[in-house]
């Protein structure tokens, strides 16, 4: 039987984020639905570059597959096989500040070349397939969605704050959005206290002095345990290829607030109150709103996750590698 090498080098890298945590979970739902996939979990010793170019191609051509799929944007422009690549967001396009000039370089100068030399360009939803077209001038023919589901394992530690809490999670950056959940939290005189968790990458002061409690990173077992134990989830970021921790609240029956801008929309599919970015009032007024009427809230949330599953996403990914077998 022919084979589809996946790159799940990502997939063993502890902690497991972002991609990481996709690899390993679409990976796991691949073999679950008897996929014809080969796992490759180790490169080379030396520049990641090196191996991505050269070393995959390589291995592929020794394994005899029939295609290569890569979920972190870097399939390789020379390979013996048609090519799958995942392209999660354009956020180094949207936010290049964010990223370091050698790394956004890399994004931009290979990421790119290599969604336009692929067979088939996976996106994790409409919004990033429509901005896969439209910035980078890939063909929508042979683009293909497959969406994300909730991810992280659900345990039963107890959360780690007694008293009732908002939560926001990601990152402590500007595109994030945390300054207008602060603001809105202060002006709003929410009996809740606020809690941003995630490493902080410039803008932990600020929220701090506006009253937020910021606890850095967290393992998944204290994340699970924050999401489970808040009274609300809001995600006010500016830019979301998916905005993963919108479902993980939702299967955690949490009720979210997050903003109309990007994927978030999408993701949410109806079940989050909305509020426009960088509005601290709007903010205000959907957490309240969510806050009164908890209930009807986790109920949507519920209904709108039930939809998604990792073999679900699969599934669609299978069928993507069957156009090219």
């Amino acid at each position: 039987m022919s084979t589809v090498a996946f790159d799940a080098r990502d997939a063993h890298l502890e902690p497991l984020r972002g991609w990481g945590r996709y690899a390993q979970c679409l990976l796991t739902g691949l073999q679950g639905i008897g996929a014809p996939v080969r796992a490759l979990t180790r490169g080379w010793p030396g520049p990641e570059a090196a191996w991505e170019q050269v070393g995959l191609p390589l291995a592929v051509r020794r394994g005899g597959d029939a295609v290569l799929h890569v979920p972190n944007c870097f399939l390789p422009l020379a390979r013996p096989c048609p090519g799958v690549v995942t392209v999660h967001d354009l956020a180094f396009e949207a936010f290049p500040e964010d990223f370091a000039p050698r790394t956004r370089l890399k994004y931009r100068v290979l990421a790119r070349a290599a969604a336009r030399s692929a067979e088939r360009v996976i996106c994790v939803s409409r919004f990033t397939a429509d901005d896969v077209v439209a910035r980078w001038g890939i063909d929508r023919a042979k683009v293909r969605v497959v969406p994300n589901a909730p991810a992280l394992p659900v345990g039963d530690d107890p959360p780690p704050y007694g008293a009732p809490y908002v939560l926001g999670v990601g990152d402590l950056r500007a595109k994030k959005g945390w300054d207008t959940l602060a603001r809105a939290w202060c002006d709003g005189g929410f009996a809740e206290r606020l809690v941003i968790a995630g490493a902080d990458a410039g803008e932990g002061a600020a929220l701090r002095a506006l009253g937020a409690e910021t606890p850095g990173y967290v393992d998944d077992a204290r994340l699970d345990a924050l999401i489970r134990g808040a009274r609300a989830l809001v995600h006010p970021s500016l830019y979301e290829g998916f905005g993963l921790v919108v479902v993980e609240a939702m299967a955690r029956g949490v009720p979210v607030v997050c903003t109309d801008a990007t994927a978030l929309p999408e993701t949410a599919g109806g079940a989050a109150a909305l509020f426009a970015p960088g509005d601290a009032t709007a903010l205000a007024a959907a957490l309240r709103a969510v806050l009164d009427d908890r209930e009807a809230w986790i109920a949507r949330g519920r209904e709108r996750v039930a939809a998604l599953s990792w073999r679900h996403s699969a599934q669609l990914t299978a069928e993507v590698y069957a156009e090219l077998m």
